[in-house]
């Protein structure tokens, strides 16, 4: 699986002053300029995400509980009359039960749509303009896309005011930065249903993502019915897979949302569900079905009936995918896997490769051959990059961002996934700070991989994260090669009840990475922003809520809320620690590490108000004193419920949390000197392991894990409570 370490961001912020203008008639306008903070009008401001290019908003809005009526300068095709009736749906909804243009006073929206012969490309024209005024919504778009692009916005605009709900005046001209806005679901390690897989889709509509990356073999499973070689559905699926009409709705139902599907089929490496139904193609004998490590069994480059079953597999596969990229794989292939097979390193020898990775490259080559004969363009992961390879091989890079800029000087297009790897469970506020023309922002610094080293790591795979010196900003050149990036969630510990949760709203974040300029970068106003826009997406069908809220049940039936209201002040430890300690208890699924969240809204908005009341502003400290009150009280619920295996374990953290609770209690009550030294010595270790949780080295070696897995996570707020 592939692994994307991160160090220390490059997370300066840029702020500088929100603009207040005025328009002809005198009335106040706010002005979003890429880069500004504006924490000064943030109650003025919509919550826009991604945020457009441009944007203004003049004082106004018009009622909005007659619904929308749609129209068009030109007959819309079936596709653009479906995204009219999801428009209306979904904004009847956060309207709070508006009649989609059943009503007189229903808003108008002319659309006006330029053509585009590149939809479902990566030419797709996005773009789009909006106006909204007293006389209605005017959207005029680049072409169909654009209108899904501008009808997202649009549903944006909507809040409830104390009239009722309203849409808010705007003028905005927005357009991507990247053209390639991804998320990968890994269907290989736990399967997800078809209508899991749609509900990411609707919300990535919604944020204006564009490409479904859909990982479907591994070593874990293959997960397509396949009627070429039957065996690999019946042998290598366990049972569970999609049947060929399941994938081409699904397909189907992506287009309509703008989002294109790039399937995922791995080789040479990650092969043992394709080895289970061919075990005569393995590089090693015999196949064990239930290896330790399900990821190193690997094909036998040199047979050739290798690439024959290449050719016909992915034949197959795309005509059910019909997008012009097809993702295959080429990562992490153990050379163990060759170097100790004889016949594989006697081929080497008479064909002059070197290493493992010359006859990866040439591999590789022979893949790329492949798939250009079935009029696709091949995408691998950085490792095809690291021996001579054709141009045209699209590199996602996941290891360092280093790969960013080999990959680019070699002429190679890049997908970034480094820096958004959802798995690592980091915050939002990490993830947005990486930026994808930045080759130096994430990777491994030469003082972590001494460590590493020291604590007994792999020297080849060290130095693929080293990222030391770090490498020259791109040249104009290399940044046109980026086609932008994806948001990758590997799913050992994820499965159909919390792909939600840990997809969401974290790629909502991200979106506005790929989407919005690159001066947008106030991590204080996207957690403003995206508080609302995690709702609204709840609201519009995300399950993740009512899952969460589930999973708290099944443990604690008798007072959910009392879980409910611990997770709300911890986060799961972070780079794959989280891993290692399931994996330590039998990999079950009911850790309440595995319900918290990366970022919990109470911790973030107290851990806020803490700064602002350290810096003076009293007015935030009855709510302060609220949360506090809320935390430490519900120690005595929590221990009166935590009964199941799953919340035994935390039951020291829940007093762990009164504890703090307590401290900042004391604080706001001008005690802070009076606090006893064990709550201090709870203080500077949740402190400390929040620190460590941004260090990739911690998930080498046998670094001090916290109790059930989790960090307090507003112990930042507690600390600044005190002062010092």
């Amino acid at each position: 699986m592939k692994r994307g370490f991160s160090t220390g961001f490059r997370a300066g912020l840029m702020a500088a002053a929100a603009l207040l203008a005025f328009d002809m008639a005198g009335a106040p306008v706010v002005a979003a300029t890429p880069g500004a903070s504006v924490a000064s009008q943030s109650a003025a401001l919509p919550a826009l995400m991604p945020a457009p290019s441009s944007a203004q908003f003049p004082a106004g809005a018009l009622p909005a509980s007659g619904g929308f009526s749609v129209t068009w300068d030109s007959a819309p095709t079936p596709m653009l009359d479906r995204a009219a009736a999801r428009f209306n749906a979904r904004t009847a909804i956060l309207a709070g039960g508006a009649r989609a243009g059943a009503s007189s006073a229903a808003i108008p929206v002319r659309v006006h749509v330029g053509e585009d012969p590149n939809v479902l490309t990566v030419q797709a024209k996005e773009g789009y303009t909006l106006s909204v005024g007293a006389n209605g919504v005017m959207l005029n778009a680049d072409g169909p896309t654009g209108v899904l692009r501008g009808f997202a916005t649009l549903a944006q605009l909507i809040r409830v005011g104390a009239s009722g709900p309203e849409l808010a005046f705007a003028t905005i001209s927005d357009a991507p930065r990247f053209p390639w806005r991804g998320m990968m679901i890994d269907t290989s390690r736990h399967f997800m249903s078809v209508e899991t897989v749609k509900r990411q889709i609707d919300a990535m509509e919604l944020v204006k993502l564009n490409v479904l990356h859909f990982h479907l073999s591994d070593g874990t499973g293959f997960r397509v019915e396949s009627k070429v070689l039957p065996s690999l559905t019946s042998k290598g699926s366990h049972g569970e897979y999609y049947t060929q009409a399941q994938l081409r709705d699904l397909v189907a139902y992506a287009a309509d949302r703008g989002v294109r599907v790039v399937p995922e089929f791995d080789v040479p490496g990650h092969a043992l569900a394709i080895l289970l139904a061919r075990p005569d193609l393995a590089a090693q004998h015999p196949v064990d079905p239930n290896p330790k490590n399900k990821n190193n069994a690997a094909l036998d480059p040199t047979i050739p009936g290798t690439l024959e079953l290449i050719k016909k597999l992915y034949a197959e596969m795309g005509a059910i995918f019909p997008d012009q990229y097809f993702h295959a794989g080429g990562d992490e292939v153990s050379p163990k896997q060759w170097t100790t097979n004889p016949k594989i390193v006697a081929y080497m020898h008479a064909h002059g490769f070197a290493t493992p990775q010359a006859l990866q490259a040439a591999f590789t080559a022979d893949v790329e051959k492949i798939l250009a004969s079935q009029g696709k363009i091949m995408v691998g992961w950085d490792e095809v990059s690291e021996a001579p390879i054709p141009k045209n091989v699209v590199v996602e890079a996941w290891r360092s961002s280093k790969f960013i800029s080999s990959a680019t000087a070699e002429g190679h297009p890049v997908i970034v996934a480094v820096g958004y790897y959802l798995d690592l469970l980091q915050s939002a506020g990490q993830h947005y700070l990486v930026d994808p023309y930045d080759p130096s922002s994430v990777g491994v610094t030469r003082e972590q991989a001494n460590k590493m080293l020291a604590k007994g790591g792999d020297p080849v795979l060290i130095n693929a994260f080293l990222n030391d010196p770090a490498p020259p900003p791109l040249n104009d050149a290399q940044k046109k090669l980026v086609l932008g990036g994806e948001t990758p969630l590997w799913a050992e510990l994820v499965t159909d009840e919390t792909l939600d949760a840990r997809f969401w709203p974290r790629s909502a974040a991200i979106a506005e990475r790929f989407w919005s300029p690159a001066a947008v970068r106030d991590v204080d106003d996207m957690y403003r922003r995206l508080a609302t826009v995690d709702t609204e997406l709840t609201a519009l069908g995300l399950q993740s809520e009512v899952n969460t809220r589930r999973m708290m049940a099944r443990l604690a039936p008798e007072d959910p809320d009392a879980v409910q209201t611990l997770v709300s002040a911890i986060v799961p430890i972070r780079n794959y620690r989280l891993n290692r300690y399931s994996g330590a208890h039998g990999d079950h699924l009911d850790e309440i590490a595995e319900i918290a969240s990366p970022d919990p809204i109470a911790s973030i908005r107290f851990n806020a108000l803490a700064a602002r009341y350290a810096a003076g502003d009293h007015s935030v400290a009855p709510e302060l004193r609220a949360q506090l009150q809320a935390w430490k009280g519900n120690d005595a619920a929590y221990t009166k419920v935590a009964t199941s295996r799953g919340l035994v374990e935390a039951i020291p953290v829940s007093h762990d949390v009164a504890s703090l609770a307590t401290l900042g209690l004391n604080a706001l009550d001008g005690n802070a000197g009076v606090s006893d030294a064990a709550a201090r010595a709870v203080l500077d270790n949740n402190l400390a392991q929040l620190a460590l949780s941004t260090d990739i080295t911690a998930a080498f070696g046998a670094a001090n894990t916290p109790v059930a897995g989790v960090m307090i996570a507003f112990a930042p707020g507690v600390k600044a409570l005190l002062g010092k």
